[in-house]
């Protein structure tokens, strides 16, 4: 890497910051290459250690330790519960410390000690703390790389940025699965020293972008008054905003819909084909993170053509399509592939999410606490959705269990549809794809087509 400066979105054109600085004092900047460049391997190095280990920590401690089962139900259970109490007031540190890049490091290392006590101890007290640790940092390296990331780039671009760190991340968790299933082979213990190097890796290349690069007040969504001081929305004025509410409740819904979905497959593969459950279990992992890869790239330049609410519509459309396949299926090749679909709906959230939430809390001084209330919301959703379809799968089967999820999901797409306004301010200067435009375009082609055709002599006339 070099400090060569590129042009973004080709590479990273010089940009407008788009701060809350005066008109006239804004100013054209350039991106560092090295900037640019070490932002993508710290999404693709980022060291989600939880979703690393958490597939095969359940497994390690009944197997290895010999623990049983209420020690392993404590120990797996503490991520989920810290999640919730602590995404927002983590959103909220991310916001309030200029230091976002020392932010990540320490979180990211955080992440390996954690992953280093899992197998180091067999204590249930030093688990628990190390699942706490993990957790908490967890909760603070998706926003604050997400405020780096606006900081870097500003809000013209933000949504294409965002894209590209998702593909980076499910490239990156796609290679970690892989090379952590080559690991547990060799040594079931060797997955956490792995985990713990990603770690490391993550808060080198967090390192490595200048911090120059970064705007301070964008990085924020925050705005500044005629002294140059930070003015934040008091929070009252957000738990008051009809758009943020209806927005949050959303995304409880669609991961309502959508959360228990994937572990119900493994149980119904696991009722029926026992021997070759863990295989389809991977290939429904790794389908879902291949599609989720391109999907990320497109969602971003969708969110800025079409606008931020019709691609999410996609996002939740498929939701019910998905679940409506699952309740007829049970062959597990064709549950494999009905993957797809998730891959396609948790790409778009991925990025459609955060620009969304960019939009709401702009010139708010509260980007990163919005985010953590809406992760907040995410952890409510996939709860509520594991209980409640766990129960239904238990009481009537996996086919109602099913139904009742796409009856969710239906739900959630009509509530988002009519309820949900779009969010996004036009750019000067920047093309806004339209269904009209689609339509003029469509026009075009057919009397080309038509032209063709009749100048070539193809439609049969002397």
């Amino acid at each position: 890497m070099n400090g060569q400066a590129r042009s973004f979105p080709s590479a990273l054109r010089m940009h407008k910051t788009g701060s809350a600085r005066t008109r006239r004092a804004k100013s054209r900047r350039q991106i560092s290459r090295q900037s640019f460049l070490a932002l993508d391997w710290l999404n693709f190095f980022k060291a989600d250690t939880q979703t690393t280990i958490g597939a095969y920590l359940a497994i390690f401690l009944l197997v290895i330790r010999r623990w049983d089962t209420a020690k392993i139900g404590i120990a797996i259970s503490v991520p989920g519960i810290v999640a919730i109490i602590a995404q927002t007031p983590m959103g909220a540190l991310v916001d309030w410390t200029a230091r976002k890049r020392t932010l990540v490091a320490v979180s990211a290392l955080g992440l390996g000690v954690g992953a280093v006590l899992l197998v180091a101890y067999d204590s249930l007290a030093i688990v628990t703390l190390a699942q706490t640790t993990i957790a908490v940092a967890s909760t603070v390296i998706p926003p604050a790389v997400a405020s780096i990331s606006l900081g870097l780039v500003g809000r013209r671009w933000f949504a294409q940025r965002m894209g590209r760190n998702e593909a980076y991340s499910h490239g990156g968790a796609l290679a970690a699965a892989i090379g952590a299933a080559a690991i547990a082979f060799v040594s079931p213990a060797g997955i956490f020293y792995f985990a713990a190097g990603l770690s490391i890796a993550t808060a080198l290349m967090t390192f490595l972008i200048r911090p120059q690069d970064i705007d301070p007040l964008l990085a924020r969504e925050g705005t500044s008054n005629e002294k140059g001081s930070l003015v934040s929305a008091a929070l009252r004025d957000l738990t008051s905003n009809r758009r943020v509410a209806i927005f949050l409740v959303a995304v409880i819904l669609f991961h309502l819909a959508s959360a228990a979905m994937l572990p119900l497959v493994g149980e119904m593969i696991s009722a029926h084909h026992p021997d070759t459950a863990q295989p389809y279990m991977s290939a429904c992992i790794v389908t879902s993170q291949l599609i989720m890869l391109p999907t990320a790239i497109v969602a971003g330049r969708l969110t800025d053509a079409w606008g931020r609410k019709s691609t999410f519509l996609i996002g939740f459309g498929v939701l019910p399509i998905r679940g409506l396949l699952l309740t007829m299926v049970r062959n597990p090749n064709a549950l494999v592939i009905t993957q797809i679909l998730d891959g396609v709906g948790t790409g778009i959230f991925g990025v459609v999410a955060v620009v969304t939430v960019a939009d709401l809390a702009r010139n708010t001084g509260r980007f990163n606490l919005m985010q953590g209330a809406m992760n907040t919301c995410v952890a409510i959703g996939g709860s509520l959705s594991n209980l409640i379809a766990g129960f239904v799968a238990k009481s009537a089967g996996f086919g109602t269990s099913f139904l009742l999820l796409t009856a969710l999901a239906v739900g959630a797409l009509l509530f988002f549809w009519t309820l949900m306004p779009e969010t996004q301010r036009r750019f000067r200067r920047h093309r806004r794809w339209t269904w009209q435009r689609a339509e003029q375009l469509s026009i075009r082609a057919c009397h080309s087509v038509r032209d063709l055709v009749t100048t070539s002599g193809l439609t049969g006339k002397s």
